[in-house]
């Protein structure tokens, strides 16, 4: 039986439950190491900031947190706008394929056209097939860009 998702904004008491799974994600992505102490930091960093520049968006069945997806603004002086970059887009395991990922992305759009951003971008691992499939039927466009990172 599929259960009744509820897309919601997340609350400091669904930091435990994010961070697992963050653990799930960053268990597929090979430039990220799993720190449950970093990761909650970074989750109540984002909920802090929530509101107009940053959200974090849970997928909640009424007993627990099923998926999670966050976003943030940024200026785009390619487009000559504010957009927003979606980030930590994972779906529990156990509930993958029931359409919760959809629901998740759909409740990025929306919280995006609300304040008036027209374009999203997110970065997927490049060996994390099943994700790239899943965007893919999302109708999210590879580009040519490479991401690049520094440690400062």
């Amino acid at each position: 039986m599929t259960p009744q998702i509820i897309i919601r904004e997340a609350g400091f008491s669904d930091i435990d439950p994010l961070v697992q799974l963050l653990y799930q994600l960053f268990s597929i992505e090979q430039d990220f190491t799993f720190d449950a102490l970093k990761q909650a930091r970074g989750i109540e960093l984002m909920l802090e900031g929530c509101g107009k520049h940053r959200t974090v968006k849970v997928a909640w069945d009424g007993e627990k947190v099923l998926g999670m997806c966050t976003a943030q603004t940024r200026i785009s002086t390619a487009r000559g706008c504010i957009t927003a970059v979606v980030e930590d887009m994972v779906v529990d395991r156990s509930h993958r394929g029931l359409g919760i990922g959809h629901q998740l992305l759909a409740s990025m759009e929306e919280w995006a056209r609300l304040r008036g951003i027209d374009h999203l971008q997110l970065l997927a691992d490049r060996e994390n097939l099943l994700g790239l499939r899943f965007y893919k039927r999302e109708n999210w466009q590879p580009t040519q860009l490479v991401c690049l990172t520094k440690p400062i």
